[in-house]
């Protein structure tokens, strides 16, 4: 199925194109999120070292699942390897989670709601340095912000979205999440594809 991807597509339409994107990748998609998961649980069972490491994971790890999404929604192969290409690019990985954290830091200080709107103002930042991975963490901060205008309410009604299946999730001790985290991660995947465009 050839996929048109449209700035205005609606979130039905996002998570529509998702759900055809994962038939028959559901199995390959858990993986990948499981062990993302798990990796990143990990370094909280080492004491005292434990938030160091889970510091210097975070950045590489994000551009690996990302990688994984984009990957899946523009149909390349991928396999759960895929998420440690995020270590390839380790510095500017690294440099840019340190960034996005302290950012959105500074901003929650003020009030919760600014807090947030930097948040999804940098949202993109990782998608767009795993396009772009000869860019600065600053470049990618700048480029998110930029194509994010206009953009966050609609990435934030994206999440809502889902909140149904959350709630079904949490019911289901937790097991729901093994599917809802790739429909999710695909869904947000569209996204970028759809507003990259104004870069």
């Amino acid at each position: 199925m050839n996929i048109n991807y449209s700035p205005m597509k609606t979130n039905s339409e996002l998570r529509s194109t998702a759900r055809d994107q994962l038939r028959g990748q559901w199995v390959t998609a858990i993986l990948i999120s499981v062990v993302f998961m798990i990796i990143s649980a990990l370094p909280n069972a080492i004491p005292y070292a434990g938030s160091v490491i889970s510091i210097v994971l975070t950045g590489p790890l994000t551009l690996g699942i990302i990688s994984c999404f984009i990957r899946l929604v523009r149909k390349q192969n991928f396999t759960f390897e895929n998420v440690f290409d995020g270590f390839k690019n380790f510095t500017s990985a690294f440099i840019l989670q340190i960034l996005v954290t302290l950012f959105v830091f500074l901003w929650a200080l003020l009030l919760i709601i600014p807090g947030i709107i930097a948040g999804y103002r940098y949202s993109m930042s990782f998608y767009i340095l795993y396009d772009n991975p000869n860019l600065g963490a600053m470049e990618a901060l700048d480029l998110s912000k930029k194509i994010m205008m206009g953009n966050k309410w609609r990435l934030f009604c994206l999440h809502l979205s889902f909140i149904g299946w959350a709630l079904l999730s949490i019911l289901t001790c937790g097991i729901g999440f093994l599917w809802l985290v790739p429909y999710i991660n695909t869904s947000v995947a569209n996204f970028y594809e759809g507003i990259k465009k104004t870069m």
